[in-house]
């Protein structure tokens, strides 16, 4: 698998969807999610303070808690126009690094990426195949 760097070039919402727009220079393309996800992004991105922690914050303190760093995300598979993509995690325990491999939704992935401010790539394959979408 060749990995291609990508990164958060915007998000669009409307009362049905969300659509995140990621991509190289060269090629962009859409996820579609649903929009409390959107919500949850602009949040994020705006650094709009929220009353309770989410999910992806309760996942940022099990993380710490048990000192995980989120090493990597990476969209790795297309089927039609559903995304899949893996968290990969990284923990020291004693001498020995482990790095755990997650499967996640891209909107939950690329949250914490953004979150935690780690790489998104995306598998190269994927990114030929994905539709793209013009500015």
């Amino acid at each position: 698998m060749e990995l291609v760097p990508i990164s958060f070039k915007k998000i669009m919402q409307s009362r049905a969807y969300t659509v995140i727009i990621l991509g190289t220079e060269q090629k962009q393309f859409a996820i579609y999610t649903d929009p409390l996800v959107g919500k949850n992004l602009q949040m994020l991105l705006t650094q709009e303070p929220h009353p309770r922690p989410y999910t992806h914050d309760l996942l940022d303190f099990i993380f710490n808690g048990l000192d995980i760093r989120l090493k990597q995300v990476v969209i790795n598979r297309i089927e039609d126009t559903i995304y899949f993509s893996r968290l990969f995690l990284e923990q020291q325990i004693g001498d020995e690094q482990h790095i755990l491999e997650i499967d996640a939704r891209p909107s939950d992935c690329l949250t914490l990426s953004l979150m935690l401010n780690a790489p998104l790539y995306c598998d190269k394959e994927v990114l030929e195949s994905a539709v793209p979408i013009e500015e």
